[in-house]
């Protein structure tokens, strides 16, 4: 396991976590945030191997 020490912002961990998902590459952490559980899953799913901006784009016209 890896832990990067950060502060991460009140509203951020008081989700739960079956309702995020988190991304990150070398420089950069995303976390969308769901209404429920399997759009959570829903999304982890259809953006498997997508980069980033892909997973933006859906994220924008599925969950927004």
């Amino acid at each position: 396991m890896i832990c990067i020490k950060t502060e991460i912002p009140k509203e951020i961990w008081d989700i739960d976590d079956e309702l995020k998902a988190i991304y990150h590459s070398k420089d950069t952490v995303c976390i969308w945030v769901f209404k429920n559980r399997e759009d959570r899953n829903k999304f982890m799913d259809k953006t498997a191997g997508m980069i980033k901006n892909e997973r933006e784009k859906y994220y924008d016209k599925y969950y927004k």
